[in-house]
């Protein structure tokens, strides 16, 4: 029997191989560049915009805000007018309802009507102080806005923080892998001690744990932020502008006129104390008499003629015994606005001690700050890139290398925090002057 013929499939070329991998690489590049392009970046005004518009608690102050106005309509109205209809002065005995003879019939059927007509002055101080009591909440809801900004602007600078100390930590994971990738070539060619090699690779291990930890904390700020912009899927992705500016408080004058203008908070301990002048004005008017009306017409039986009646009234709110509790809440007002006064006073005096210390703290923060990106941190980079070069031309160990990188990536975290202390100085500052 003759063998059958086995068919050998030809052997790609390797040019074949390389140009479908290089096909490959580049169809995905080109799907994670649409994906970066596709994520949503925000940078701080637009995530406060999305708090102003979407945070639940503005639109709890909206609906209080809508009631109050809503009420307020009512304030002049009037008392319901009373009907009433029976039988007046009727007797038992439905035989005398008759006449019989000459004699006309007992009895009548009532029909009676009363309308209590209010106190001008009692209507307008009423209007006016219902109408008031939206402008309280008003500034509150200002206030509380003021302080869900503080929030935010504190989370989304820890985050830039933090994305900028993930981006050291990148580069560091480089300078890593060069000094023990170096590190074992020259040690078994016996040009190296072991000891620095493992001082890296412990820092490598310390850098993958921070990375780990730091992440996390991106995770939790973008959860916060998502939070307070009320978004319905609270892990949503997104990425953040990491450009900054520190503001310039120079044009600012510090003093009692600038938080009476700025601060809502303020503003509403002075609608808080209006309100109380217009409730006591209110009491006050609850002395005054109110005069009502009241009509009556009776049908008489049996032949008895129709009667009515009509009557005058008036209340006397002024009588010692129904008049005390109006003075007495009249009195305890008075006092409730004193104490308004006197927390409007504490609250500007605290602000204006917080405003000046923060000033300070932060005038001498950016000198800090000016010394790390002008003289130490470009000090310490050329005398790690010193250290490189002289290593490289083994001229350097590697320890002394190591102990260069180190000192520089750690006083690079520690500018990080310098900088992150300094906005978040300004944060506070922002929230004490309500700076949006």
């Amino acid at each position: 029997m003759m063998n059958q013929s086995r068919k050998i499939k030809p052997i790609p070329c390797p040019g074949v191989f390389l140009r479908g991998i290089i096909g490959i690489a580049t169809i995905l590049l080109i799907l994670s560049a649409g994906a970066v392009k596709a994520q949503q970046r925000m940078n701080i005004k637009g995530i406060l915009d999305s708090i102003e518009s979407g945070n639940p608690s503005m639109k709890m102050y909206d609906a209080d805000i809508r009631s109050m106005n809503e009420t307020a309509k009512g304030a002049k109205s009037w008392m319901a007018p009373e009907l009433s209809t029976g039988f007046f002065m009727t007797p038992y005995n439905p035989a005398l309802w008759k006449k019989s003879g000459d004699i006309n019939g007992m009895g009548q059927y009532s029909i009676a009507g009363q309308q209590m007509i209010p106190n001008k002055s009692r209507l307008d101080a009423e209007s006016k102080y219902m109408n008031a009591m939206s402008t309280v909440e008003a500034q509150k809801k200002g206030a509380t806005l003021n302080d869900l900004y503080a929030q935010a602007k504190s989370a989304y600078y820890a985050w830039m923080i933090l994305e900028k100390k993930l981006a050291i930590l990148d580069q560091n994971e480089k300078v890593l892998n060069f000094m023990i990738g170096n590190a074992e070539t020259r040690y078994k060619n016996g040009l190296e001690k072991i000891n620095a090699y493992y001082k890296a690779k412990a820092a490598l291990g310390s850098l993958q744990s921070m990375r780990l930890m730091l992440q996390n904390d991106v995770k939790q700020k973008r959860i916060l932020l998502n939070t307070l912009m009320n978004a319905k899927d609270k892990t949503k992705d997104y990425v953040i502008d990491t450009t900054y500016s520190v503001r310039d408080y120079s044009s600012y004058i510090i003093d009692s006129s600038l938080f009476v203008n700025s601060r809502s908070d303020i503003k509403a301990i002075e609608k808080d104390i209006q309100l109380t002048y217009l409730k006591r004005e209110l009491e006050r008017t609850q002395l005054k008499p109110e005069f009502g009306i009241r009509y009556e017409h009776m049908f008489g039986f049996g032949g008895a003629s129709n009667l009515y009646t009509l009557m005058g009234m008036v209340r006397i709110p002024i009588a010692p015994w129904s008049a005390k509790m109006n003075k007495a809440n009249i009195e305890g007002l008075k006092w409730q606005a004193i104490s308004l006064e006197a927390q409007k006073q504490m609250v500007i005096n605290e602000s204006t001690g917080m405003a000046h210390s923060a000033l300070t703290e932060i005038e001498t923060k950016k000198k800090q700050i000016e010394l790390f990106e002008k003289n130490i941190i470009p000090a310490l980079r050329r005398n790690y890139q010193t250290m490189q070069l002289g290593y490289e031309q083994n001229t350097e160990e590697l320890f002394e290398l190591y102990d260069a990188w180190e000192t520089l990536n750690m006083t690079q975290l520690d500018y990080l925090d310098q900088l992150q202390q300094l906005l978040a100085m300004q944060v506070e500052l922002d929230r004490t002057l309500q700076i949006r």
